[in-house]
């Protein structure tokens, strides 16, 4: 792909199994596992089998500790059908014995009330039970058992490294290991395997360090693992039309991805303290390939000793990134001068707003130039849609989980859809808002006045943008292809009706809408209209429970700055 850079293949001298172990390791895998994930999955029938996993990693010689947690969601989730959540995370130490205990590794699997990841805890009990009889560990390694998913993920990082962000109710921890340095996360969302996919999107768009890329695929390579990335497989025919369709399509989903915000497994959470994670899912999608659990456990083991044997943290490579495969990366240096392309746009715009500003204006019949005029505009006229789209902003920002109770009052409808269905009316109703208000104040849309209003906009979505684009590129970069040709043409001496109808087309909600076609087109499954809604209702819904439930900034970037940014626009259009 243009652009992109061949990823090297770290060295793995160090990390072969050695012949003379590989029986007993599979041994442990073969009897461990099967037995684990059976009884797991009849415990599981009943709820999370807590007093079960103590005694199992006990009697593998780890240091157990739980941690309970609560959880009250602002409103239902209706995805996972849960509202007040009460669980408990099981994890075990396995102490470093050749090393001051400083550091750590984690090893985490997702449990949760059936047998969708009763193979992932499986594994990592046996993994336990081997890693136990090796003296090599310079580190120590955490086996983490969450409940309820990202809700117990987040309780247990927050009693680890002892803050409380979210507002979360969890027990402190009893035990503790080192400096968290890397972590895996392990899902197996089938009995047959047939490759194994890596994630990496964390929450607000972070990525770890492309070192931990480079090494999940190398060890892939090596054992002959069928490795992913977005659940597609590697392709070698880049200068063919239709591998570089298939490379784009793959870039793309990422991008989607990251731009979301939103965390697409529990190693997303460790990213925000700095912990470099991954998610390393079993998927069943390639029925001609098949994985079994001894190769896994080699992939997983081998991984963990290459990054036991790290003197410092994943560093040198980079943070940056985007793959159009697990082979190759598009680094920030090539896709970020996309961006300033966009984003030069609104500053020629400026300037020559500036220019125009600055311009003499005609003189009066007499030839003297009304310099009151030309320097004095009114600023209420300017200041108060300012104001207005800012405070509509707020009110969508708030509104919505607050004025819940009283939508399901008066409407029948359940309290997700109340919540969705007050965002969508506040939204609306901005846009009948703010596009009058300079005529309450000065009786009249002055030319100068529109013009400095539009060179503020301007200067605030640039702004706006570049902050953005430095944070999540992805989502950075799709607001600009939505936004920049808003703000490069509208003026209020443009046709009405088919201009507003355009920056409604480019407004964030329905950027949003498209987005979430878009998205279902990637991955190959289409869907109906009717289907695209629902699913659409339900994306605005998980923003604003992100949002409250781990820290994610795409709803309030939205609704406090994004969209009061278009309604400067909006208000423009109407100026006259």
């Amino acid at each position: 792909m243009t652009g992109s850079q061949e990823i090297r293949a770290p060295d793995l001298s160090l990390l072969t199994i050695q012949q003379d172990s590989q029986y007993d390791f599979l041994f442990y895998l073969n009897f461990i596992c099967s037995q684990s994930a059976s009884l797991i999955k009849i415990f599981l029938c009943s709820g999370m089998p807590v007093d079960w996993l103590v005694k199992t990693m006990q009697a593998r010689g780890l240091e157990v500790f739980t941690q309970t947690f609560s959880r009250t969601l602002p409103f239902p989730d209706e995805n996972k059908e849960r509202y007040m959540v009460k669980g408990t995370n099981v994890y075990g130490i396995l102490r470093a014995p050749r090393a001051p205990r400083t550091e750590a590794l984690v090893l985490s699997a997702p449990c949760t009330q059936g047998d969708h990841n009763n193979q992932a805890v499986g594994l990592l009990l046996g993994l336990a039970q081997y890693f136990r009889n090796q003296i090599y560990w310079a580190k120590d390694i955490i086996f983490l058992i969450n409940e309820h998913d990202l809700i117990g993920m987040q309780a247990w990082l927050e009693g680890y490294h002892h803050t409380n962000t979210t507002g979360m109710d969890w027990s402190p921890l009893q035990g503790r290991g080192g400096s968290i340095q890397a972590a895996l996360s392990l899902e197996l969302s089938s009995d047959v395997i047939t490759s194994m996919d890596l994630v990496l999107e964390g929450l607000n768009g972070q990525l770890p360090n492309l070192d931990l890329a480079n090494l999940f695929y190398a060890f892939c390579q090596k054992i002959g693992v069928l490795c992913t990335i977005q659940g597609k497989l590697q392709r070698n025919d880049w200068d063919s039309v239709s591998g570089y369709s298939h490379s784009v399509q793959t870039m793309m989903l990422m991008v989607m991805k990251q731009a979301s915000g939103r965390p697409w497994g529990d190693h997303g959470l460790f990213l925000r303290y700095h912990i470099e994670a991954a998610t390393i899912k079993g998927i069943n999608s390639f029925r001609q390939y098949k994985t079994d659990t001894n190769t896994i456990g080699r992939l997983l083991e081998g991984m963990y000793r290459k990054l036991n044997n790290l003197l410092e943290r994943l560093h040198q490579s980079y943070f940056f990134y985007l793959m159009p495969s697990l082979s190759h990366f598009v680094s920030i240096g090539y896709y970020m001068p996309a961006f300033g392309l966009l984003a030069v746009i609104l500053l020629l715009r400026a300037l020559d707003l500036w220019v125009q500003l600055a311009s003499p204006p005609p003189g009066t019949e007499d030839g003297v130039v009304d310099t009151e005029q030309m320097w004095s505009p009114d600023v209420l006229s300017v200041l108060t849609p300012l104001v207005i789209s800012h405070l509509t902003g707020v009110a969508l920002y708030y509104l919505p989980i607050h004025f819940q109770k009283m939508a399901l009052e008066h409407f029948p409808v359940s309290d997700t859809e109340a919540v969705v269905l007050t965002a969508i009316a506040v939204y609306t109703a901005g846009l009948a808002l703010p596009h009058n208000t300079h005529r309450f104040v000065s009786g009249e849309g002055t030319e100068h006045g529109w013009r400095v209003l539009k060179l503020v906009a301007v200067l605030y979505l640039a702004v706006l943008l570049g902050c953005t684009a430095l944070i999540n590129f992805s989502l950075g970069f799709i607001l600009a292809l939505t936004l920049v040709p808003v703000a490069a043409f509208v003026t209020p001496h443009v046709p009405k009706v088919p201009s507003a109808f355009v920056l409604v087309i480019l407004s964030p909600a329905c950027t949003l809408l498209f987005s979430v076609f878009f998205f279902q087109e990637l991955q190959e499954v289409p869907i109906s209209f009717q289907d695209g809604w629902v699913l659409y209702l339900s994306v605005i819904s998980q923003g604003i429970l992100d949002h409250s439930l781990y820290g994610s900034l795409v709803y309030p970037l939205i609704a406090l700055l994004v969209y009061p940014c278009w309604l400067l626009f909006w208000n423009i259009l109407f100026w006259e």
